[in-house]
C-alpha cells in the first residue's frame, strides 16, 4: 500500500483555533522549515506574534537582506593569480575555503533567504569541480543569492549565462557549426518543466541551435566573463514549442514562460512543497500554489508566503516529515542551541559531510542531492549522531564557552522551576521530537540517560534541581542520546 500525504486543509490563511492551537509545537515547526530552527527563546516570542503576520515579515526581511560582501577575488582570472602554479593552487583553495565558510554561515544565520540559496543550489545544479575558478564559484553563488526570493524568469534567464553554467553544461561550445543540447537539455528536464512535461526532443534541438555563441572565452587567462560571439551564432530559422522565428537566447526564456506557464509552475511549487512540507505531495495544493506562482508573475517570495502561512502547512500530519541533509541537520541544531564561535566548526561540518554524500558546490550530478530518505543509510546515521555529539564537545573544548549554556537551554525548554525529572525529560523530546516517541520504554531509556550516574534518591529528596552542578553534562547525555534515534532525524 502506497504512503499518501494525510494532512488536510487549503492555502487558507492558518487560524489558530482550540483544535490547530498557535503553540510551541506549530512554531517550532514553522521556524524548523522556514530558516533552519531558532533559539527556544525566540520561537516563544513568536508565540505573541500572528502566525500569518509573522511569515509575511519572515519572508520580506528574507528578501531584503543584503548579499554577501563581495570578495576581492570575485572577478579574478588566471593573469590576477602568481605566475607560481602551486601559490596560484593554494590561492584557490583558500578562496574556496573562506566563501565555503561563509556560505554556510550564511545558511545558518540568514533565515529563509539563505534556506532558499541553498535550495536553488540543488536546482541549477553546477559543479565546482568542472569550472575550478574561484570568480565562476562567486558569481554562481551570487546569483543563487540575488534571486532566492526573487523573479524566476529573471533567475533562469541569468543563470543560463553564468560561467559556471555555462562550463558545466557545455553552453561554451555550443555553437552553429556544433551544437551541444546539454543546456538546452536540463533547461527544461530539470530547471523549469520537468522530465518529459510539454516538451519534445526537437525542442530540444531547436532550443539548443537558439542558445549558440556564448563561446568567447581567454583559455590563456581562464576566470573571466564568457561573452556572446555573433560568428558562433546560429541565425536560421527554429521551431520551439510551435513558434517559428530566428530566435536566440532572450527569445528562448521569453518562450518558454509563455508557452509552458503551468507547466513550469507546477513543476517548481511541487518541487517547493515537497523540500518545505512534505516528500508525499498533496497535488490540489501544489495546483492552488502554482496559480499563486503565475499570478505573481512568477515572483518566489509570495509563494512561500502562501506556503508557510497556510492552514494546510500547519496540519500536524507535515510536522517530522523532512529529513534534512547533512549540512541542515547540523546547522539547525546549531541554531536551536544559540551555538556561538562556530566558524572552523562549521567548516569542519560542510568538509566532513563530503564523504558522506554532500559537498557544497559540488552536487552528485546535475540533478542534484536526491534528498530525504537518501540521507540516512547505515553509515550516514551513525555519522550524524557522532556529529552532534562533536559539536558540543567543540563548542566546549575548543572555543572556551562554558557548558553552562546547555542548562540555560534547559531551563528555556522547561522552566525555570520544574524539577520533576521525568517532566524534564519529556519536555525536552516534545520539543525536539513533535510527533515524539511511539513506545514508552524509548521515555524510560532516555530518562535515564539524562540521569546518568547521579544517585537515583537525589532525584526525590530535593537534593537534585536544575542549578544541580552536574546538570549541563546530563543535557548533554541526554541530546547524545536522542540524537541516536531515529526520531531525531526528522524535522
Amino acid at each position: 500500500m502506497p504512503f499518501v500525504n494525510c494532512a488536510v486543509g487549503g492555502l487558507n490563511p492558518f487560524v489558530p483555533s482550540e483544535s490547530k492551537p498557535w503553540n510551541r509545537s506549530s512554531a517550532t515547526h514553522l521556524f524548523r522549515r522556514l530558516q533552519l530552527g531558532a533559539y527556544v527563546s525566540t520561537t516563544d516570542w513568536a508565540l505573541g506574534q500572528n502566525p500569518v503576520s509573522l511569515v509575511n515579515d519572515l519572508v520580506d526581511l528574507a528578501k531584503n537582506l543584503p548579499l554577501a560582501s563581495e570578495p576581492e577575488w570575485a572577478f579574478w582570472q588566471r593573469n590576477d593569480y602568481p605566475d607560481n602554479n602551486d601559490l596560484f593552487v593554494q590561492a584557490i583553495i583558500q578562496q574556496r575555503y573562506d566563501w565555503t565558510v561563509q556560505w554556510l554561515k550564511d545558511i545558518k544565520n540568514n533565515g529563509l533567504r539563505d534556506r532558499m540559496s541553498f535550495f536553488w543550489h540543488n536546482h541549477f545544479v553546477t559543479d565546482i569541480e568542472a569550472y575550478g575558478y574561484s570568480s565562476w564559484m562567486y558569481q554562481y553563488h551570487h546569483l543563487l543569492q540575488k534571486h532566492a526570493l526573487g523573479n524566476f524568469k529573471e533567475f533562469v534567464h541569468e543563470m543560463g549565462k553564468t560561467p559556471a553554467m555555462l562550463i558545466y553544461l557545455d553552453g561554451y561550445v555550443n555553437t552553429r557549426f556544433d551544437p551541444n543540447e546539454n543546456y538546452a537539455r536540463e533547461l527544461y528536464e530539470l530547471f523549469t518543466l520537468g522530465v518529459d512535461n510539454g516538451y519534445t526532443q526537437n525542442d530540444i534541438t531547436e532550443t539548443a541551435r537558439a542558445l549558440t555563441g556564448f563561446n568567447n572565452i581567454d583559455f590563456n587567462n581562464l576566470g573571466g566573463p564568457i561573452d556572446f560571439v555573433s560568428t558562433f551564432f546560429d541565425p536560421g530559422q527554429k521551431t520551439i514549442f510551435g513558434r517559428t522565428g530566428n530566435w536566440g537566447y532572450d527569445d528562448v526564456v521569453d518562450i518558454l514562460f509563455e508557452e509552458r506557464a503551468v507547466e513550469i509552475s507546477e513543476h517548481i511549487c511541487g518541487k517547493l512543497y515537497r523540500h518545505f512540507v512534505n516528500p508525499l505531495e498533496d497535488e490540489q495544493v501544489i495546483t492552488d500554489l502554482a496559480q499563486v506562482f503565475r499570478d505573481a508573475n512568477f515572483e518566489i517570495a509570495p509563494v512561500m508566503k502562501a506556503l508557510f502561512a497556510s492552514e494546510h502547512f500547519f496540519d500536524t500530519a507535515n510536522y517530522s516529515t523532512v529529513i534534512p541533509g547533512h549540512i541542515e541537520h547540523f546547522l539547525m541544531f546549531m541554531n536551536e542551541l544559540n551555538l556561538t564561535k562556530t566558524d572552523e566548526l562549521i567548516f569542519a561540518i560542510g568538509n566532513s559531510s563530503v564523504q558522506y554524500g554532500q559537498a557544497i558546490f559540488s552536487p552528485v550530478n546535475v540533478a542534484g542531492w536526491p534528498g530525504n530518505r537518501t540521507w540516512i543509510n547505515s553509515g550516514s546515521f551513525l555519522y550524524r549522531s557522532a556529529s552532534i555529539r562533536n559539536i558540543l564537545f567543540y563548542v566546549y573544548e575548543q572555543t572556551g564557552e562554558s557548558v553552562e549554556f546547555l542548562r540555560e537551554w534547559l531551563i528555556g525548554v522547561v522552566g525555570d522551576s520544574e524539577s520533576d525529572v521525568n517532566i524534564i525529560v519529556r519536555k525536552v523530546i516534545d520539543f525536539l521530537f513533535p510527533k515524539q516517541f511511539q513506545f514508552e520504554h524509548e521515555y524510560e531509556n532516555a530518562i535515564q540517560a539524562f540521569k546518568a550516574t547521579i544517585p537515583e534518591n537525589y532525584f526525590t529528596d530535593g537534593t537534585w534541581d536544575l542549578q544541580y552542578e552536574f546538570v549541563p553534562v546530563q543535557v548533554y547525555y541526554l541530546l547524545d542520546h536522542l540524537s541516536n534515534s531515529p526520531e531525531f532525524q526528522l524535522k
